[in-house]
């Protein structure tokens, strides 16, 4: 059983959706310290004037310090963001081959007022999973489940309470996950391969990581592939060329 855990963030890019289509459970890492400029609550997309940030304001300073947990997150309210970035994708992708296929079902999504931030956030990917045709994944909460411990000890505990017998991780994890540790629970781990092919944006020059909204609504039905079709007809062809190079020795 496939398992990616990973923590929620805010329009995720397309490797993201990458990982949620590999995992047979994925798990959204909701509990742990909460980090500020990161991917949590903010993301880019690509306007007339280059690659710009959308950033959900959060209530209260000092969460870094406290050591705040990512479900514990407030939504600063104060602020009228949600119509602000609703505004800015409009601006930037109502000219978009497929804005008008998907934007209903945005906008809905964003007229709703979650007071915490990972609310938010996993309710907007699982939304975009099913505009993505990603079916087969099931999704859950750490804050769910029961561990304890820290990095690849905490994650452990998470991977047997699933049943988990292979896990996918992004590449930076090799420099803190014990691949040991998990082989001895017997599962196996997987590390990704972002490399991607370079798609039509509506504004040059192109920028491979901006959020999954910029090539969702360019390629609409035929994004997947630009992601997971693409690098399963890569790796299709890899094993032919390597299967014809054997025949032929």
């Amino acid at each position: 059983m496939n398992c990616v855990i990973n923590q929620p963030n805010y329009l995720p890019w397309r490797g993201y959706f990458h990982q949620i289509y590999k995992a047979d459970v994925f798990v959204f890492y909701d509990d742990v310290q909460y980090d500020k400029h990161g991917w949590r609550n903010r993301n880019r997309i690509k306007t007339a004037n280059g690659s710009v940030w959308l950033t959900v304001p959060v209530a209260k300073k000092g969460n870094v310090e406290k050591h705040t947990s990512i479900n514990e997150i407030a939504i600063d309210w104060t602020r009228d963001w949600s119509r602000k970035h609703w505004k800015t994708i409009e601006q930037a992708y109502g000219k978009a081959p497929f804005f008008e296929m998907y934007w209903p079902t945005l906008k809905e999504a964003y007229l709703e007022r979650h007071e915490k931030l990972a609310d938010l956030t996993i309710q907007l990917t699982v939304l975009l999973s099913e505009l993505l045709g990603i079916a087969k994944t099931k999704f859950m909460r750490s804050s769910s489940l029961t561990a304890t411990g820290t990095k690849t000890d905490r994650l452990l505990g998470l991977l047997k309470q699933l049943g988990a017998t292979h896990y996918i991780s992004g590449p930076a994890a090799k420099a803190y996950l014990d691949e040991e540790k998990l082989a001895e629970a017997g599962i196996s781990t997987e590390y990704m391969v972002y490399d991607y092919p370079v798609y039509s944006q509506l504004y040059p020059p192109y920028d491979p990581q901006v959020s999954i909204l910029d090539l969702l609504f360019t390629e609409g039905p035929e994004t997947a592939k630009y992601i997971w079709k693409f690098t399963d007809i890569s790796m299709q062809t890899a094993v032919s060329s390597i299967s014809t190079k054997v025949a032929h020795e």
